[in-house]
């Protein structure tokens, strides 16, 4: 890896948008991911005999003049976290004075296995991963990182702050920038209405005071206390055993789907018609099934399984699609590994994941919401003794609708899946209705999954 360029990237100049200071008050959404370890996140393009000079002179240029006009739309993006002194919660604040962090990189890595669905070591990707600049009082909402691979094509690398952005709004601005830099870079180019965000705060109701409980609850895990001066905007430290880690990325088409669909049905007969049995829920109870059994071990061991689900269209009324910034909630569920092991674990993994969906469904996202960052925070204190599994992205983000005018990514991958046992979902690339799944697997693990994936379907 080689450095050419770092600098930052502010908003185009020739705005007046630009010259006004811009903010935004955190929601109870937003503190609930305070301290989380940012999202990590590639995407790859294919160019090839694309050279130095044709990089240099065409592509970096036109990546970033599109860019500094989305930021015209993304104002909160160019600025900074922060959390005035006299001020109860933190606050994205822009002023004339920021940009967004851009590093210009090249790398002589292979192209082709780190955007292809072989196998690999999880640390290299790391050099391609842009760093979050964060402090006691600042921190970057993201940063970026543009890398050439001579005669294959380039990497765009963002680092989002998760109390800043959701994935939702994350990819929408992926796709954003994109949809600037494919138009050629017009100034006053309006966005679709799909991407233009969404900043009125006031469509998120919080009745019970949940932002300061959030808050009180991560001042109280750090050691700190809020009524003291030991406010602080750093986030966790990454759990990270990416050293010991390698990536493979999986697919299930729909082909796949539709035999997993009946053998659930076929053991559960005429209850197994009540089940939630959603491509989502397919994939998370089937993935599930093979990474514990691929770990073996101790099958006592818990087993606890969680992931996201966006609030926006489920509150009542509901948000816009494109709000900016956090809007989702989480569910989780705690099983022995033993569940797993036998005959039948796949369709017990179906009918755990069907019925934390259908509660969240029926009973609302906001059901005993009040308790979910103390049992985040409890789990986070067992990770050593369980084997955690959350989900990173989704099959809904589209994120391979982000062609800036070179063609979609090749592949989108979810670096920072390495840090906690997370696997990534997003759509299949050929739009045949499939879902990739990125892992990230202790090395001896790897061959155990392989063995299990889709050979018993």
């Amino acid at each position: 890896m080689k450095i050419l360029e770092v600098n930052q990237v502010a908003p185009s100049s020739n705005s007046p948008e630009s010259a006004v200071e811009f903010s935004l008050p955190l929601t109870f959404y937003d503190i609930f991911r305070l301290k989380h370890p940012p999202v990590e996140r590639l995407y790859f393009y294919q160019l090839n005999g694309l050279t130095p000079a044709c990089f240099n002179s065409v592509i970096l240029p036109k990546l970033k003049q599109s860019f500094a006009l989305t930021l015209l739309h993304y104002l909160p993006l160019a600025g900074n976290l922060k959390w005035p002194s006299n001020a109860p919660n933190p606050i994205i604040l822009y002023t004339p004075s920021d940009g967004v962090p851009l590093t210009v990189a090249e790398s002589d890595v292979d192209f082709n296995l780190l955007s292809g669905n072989g196998i690999y070591e999880a640390v290299e990707l790391h050099p391609l991963t842009p760093k979050l600049v964060t402090s006691d009082d600042s921190a970057s909402t993201i940063s970026l990182q543009i890398t050439l691979f001579p005669n294959m094509g380039f990497c765009i690398g963002i680092t989002a702050h998760h109390a800043v952005l959701d994935g939702k709004t994350t990819t929408s601005f992926i796709k954003s920038w994109a949809y600037i830099c494919k138009q050629g870079n017009t100034e006053n180019l309006p966005l679709p209405p799909e991407l233009t965000p969404f900043f009125d705060r006031s469509v998120i109701k919080d009745p019970d005071g949940l932002d300061m409980l959030y808050l009180k609850q991560w001042l109280a895990s750090i050691g700190s206390d809020s009524d003291t001066n030991k406010k602080s905007l750093k986030i966790l430290p990454n759990k990270r055993e990416a050293p010991n880690l390698v990536r493979v990325t999986v697919e299930i088409n729909r082909e796949d789907f539709k035999k997993l669909r009946e053998r659930v049905l076929s053991k559960l007969s005429d209850s197994g018609k009540e089940l939630h049995l959603s491509t989502f829920v397919l994939t998370l109870a089937y993935i599930t099934t093979c990474i514990v059994k691929a770990r073996g071990e101790d099958g006592g061991r818990n087993v606890c399984l969680g992931f996201t689900i966006d609030c926006r269209p489920r509150l009542n009324p509901p948000v816009p699609e494109n709000y900016f910034g956090n809007c989702n909630t989480i569910t989780g569920n705690i099983l022995k590994a033993r569940d797993f092991f036998g005959e039948n674990g796949f369709v017990l993994a179906v009918q755990k994941v069907s019925g934390m969906v259908k509660e969240l469904l029926e009973r609302g996202v906001l059901e005993g919401i009040e308790e979910k960052l103390s049992t985040v925070l409890n789990l986070s204190k067992l990770s050593k003794q369980a084997q955690i599994i959350s989900v990173a992205g989704s099959p809904r983000f589209d994120v391979y609708g982000s062609d800036f005018g070179w063609g979609k990514p090749l592949k989108v991958v979810v670096v920072s899946i390495d840090e906690n046992e997370a696997i990534s979902m997003a759509e299949s690339r050929d739009g045949r209705k499939g879902i990739e799944i990125g892992l990230a697997l202790r090395k001896h693990e790897v061959g155990n999954f392989s063995s299990l994936f889709l050979k018993d379907v």
